[in-house]
């Protein structure tokens, strides 16, 4: 609709007079149905999983939902898969919905590796054998009735009647899906409502622990708390790019950014092009990112909520969260802000060296092993900005590359975890994993795998990721970062480890914890973990071609 069409109708609403001046027709917006169908499947069973809730007898629902949600995850993987062999991730590449979401090689990339996390991450969520069975019913990672007090006597009589909170399933879809939006917006707005999407339902998620319920509630308080904190700056960032640009379309902002702009707009004819708002926008909207992605100083909320939540609830939140952030990182840098890059070029080398030795160091004194695996996202969250800060092609396939191997790694080391337990659940501490290479040396072998991953060992998923983010870095001028980087990595080396020592040359206590036998769910995520970390470390060059073909953005 044209700006006199607009401004007819405010003033004839304003003088009393309800029919619009001739001529005037509304447009309706045109939606492109088949380019967002990996989002519109996974909200549409999200949707449809708040009904069962309402309408399937209790008995059936854990059943349908699980069924629901890997049917969901599948059919929208298999729609991402449909969109690049249409050629949306190159030649075909365009914005769809109005300008909100970009259809492109790195959407594409990104949605495709969030879908294969979050289902390997739903059958931890789906797992029933771990815990023994409770009142004749089999339970799983969260509460009975997540709305009952924890002790109280109607937590009691919910765990007597067998209830199981099977909301999980359709909260994890709703995250997923604005997983699937944050990467792809293609203007502020978008980007906000996809960060809440999928920022509120995670806050929930947290707080459902079966065991340890004061804890995992104190954990979704903090992440709430601090989340709020978050979007607000990257709201007020908003605002002030909208003052700087007149705009929040992405293309919009970098036509301003770059001075190809001539038309100002009236209203905004004071700020528009006023380079302290850019700037001061531009570093509010990238802490708001930067909170998401767990980098130092912004890194407070993350060890204490993958402490405190449920486990799976960790490992899909720990992997598919950061794909989503540095995803939407990515866009917001090389499309929005192109023209900032040497102005905040300082700013993120000083954030990158921080998160690398912040993590790798404070994680030596960990005696959790969440927690330690949570100082181990850090540290990574830092490698993989070296690859951000490369600003080149070759630093965005590198940073693609990085974030599908890490996923995967994180997963099946959470799944393990779960797996290790005592009388009072899951045993975290790390003096309670000593010995357990002769207790279970297969899955002590296993956490080795995932754990020499993480430290870049070669042959190794992890030494690709880390080999090809650093060399993205050194050969774009960030020589000193990589230095970092690499002593950063020998740092954390030590504590992995250490971890692997502990498990194989420590005698086992008498009293120690079991390794349980879980269900072929929790042993499919552990042994895609496994494929994926030895696949991707011993051939990667087929998948380091895909990430680089996909790695060109739609302006």
């Amino acid at each position: 609709m044209s700006a006199t069409a607009v401004h007819s109708l405010w003033t004839t609403a304003g003088g009393g007079v309800t029919t619009a001046a001739a001529g005037d027709k509304f447009t309706a917006p045109t939606i492109e149905y088949a380019q967002l169908a990996p989002v519109l499947i996974v909200i549409g069973v999200a949707v449809l999983g708040v009904l069962v809730e309402a309408f399937v007898p209790r008995r059936a629902r854990y059943t349908t939902q699980v069924f629901l949600t890997v049917v969901a995850l599948g059919a929208a993987f298999a729609a991402v898969l449909g969109l690049a062999a249409d050629g949306y991730a190159g030649k075909n590449a365009q914005i769809a919905a109005m300008g909100a979401v970009a259809v492109d090689g790195p959407a594409l990339f990104l949605q495709g590796t969030i879908l294969l996390v979050s289902m390997v991450s739903v059958f931890t969520f789906a797992e029933r054998r771990l815990d023994p069975a409770s009142h004749g019913n089999r339970v799983d990672s969260f509460a009975a009735q997540a709305g009952s007090v924890p002790g109280s006597d109607g937590e009691k009589a919910a765990v007597k009647a067998g209830f199981t909170t099977t909301e999980v399933f359709p909260l994890v879809l709703f995250s997923v899906a604005g997983m699937l939006v944050f990467p792809a917006a293609n203007d502020l707005l978008t980007l906000f409502i996809a960060l809440e999407v999928f920022s509120l339902p995670l806050y929930l998620l947290c707080a459902v622990a079966r065991r340890k319920r004061l804890m995992s509630q104190e954990a979704a308080v903090k992440y709430f708390l601090l989340g709020a904190f978050s979007s607000a700056f990257l709201l007020f960032g908003i605002a002030l790019l909208y003052g700087y640009a007149g705009t929040v379309s992405y293309a919009g902002i970098a036509n301003v950014v770059d001075g190809t702009v001539q038309e100002i707009d009236p209203a905004l004819a004071d700020t528009m092009g006023n380079d302290v708002l850019l700037l001061i926008g531009g570093a509010m909207i990238l802490m708001g990112l930067l909170f998401k992605v767990g980098a130092v100083p912004f890194h407070m909320w993350t060890p204490d909520v993958y402490q405190g939540a449920p486990t799976p609830v960790t490992g899909f939140m720990a992997a598919a969260t950061k794909v989503a952030a540095f995803g939407a990182l990515l866009r917001l840098l090389y499309v929005v802000l192109p023209g900032l890059t040497w102005d905040l070029r300082p700013v993120m080398w000083g954030v990158a060296i921080v998160t690398m030795l912040g993590g790798a160091i404070v994680a030596i004194t960990q005696t959790d092993i969440k927690r330690l695996l949570a100082y181990s996202s850090i540290a990574h969250a830092g490698f993989i900005l070296a690859g951000v800060i490369a600003a080149s092609p070759e630093g965005i396939s590198s940073v693609l590359f990085y974030l599908g191997v890490y996923s995967f790694v994180t997963v099946g080391a959470f799944a393990v975890v779960t797996l290790v337990r005592d009388a009072g659940g899951e045993a975290t501490h790390l003096s309670q994993w000593a010995g357990l290479g002769r207790r279970s040396p297969l899955t002590a072998a296993v956490f080795a795998v995932f754990l020499l991953s993480f430290a870049g060992i070669p042959l190794t998923s992890g030494f690709s990721g880390k080999f090809a983010v650093f060399k993205a870095a050194a050969d774009n001028g960030a020589g000193g970062l990589v230095v970092v980087g690499v002593i950063s990595s020998a740092i954390a080396a030590f504590f992995y480890i250490r971890v692997i020592v502990l498990m194989f040359f420590s005698e086992p206590k008498a009293d120690g914890p079991t390794v349980a036998v879980p269900s072929p769910l929790t042993m499919t995520t552990i042994a895609v973990g496994v494929a994926v970390t030895l696949v991707l470390g011993l051939a990667p060059q087929y998948f380091l071609d895909l990430a680089s073909q996909a790695g060109v953005f739609v302006r």
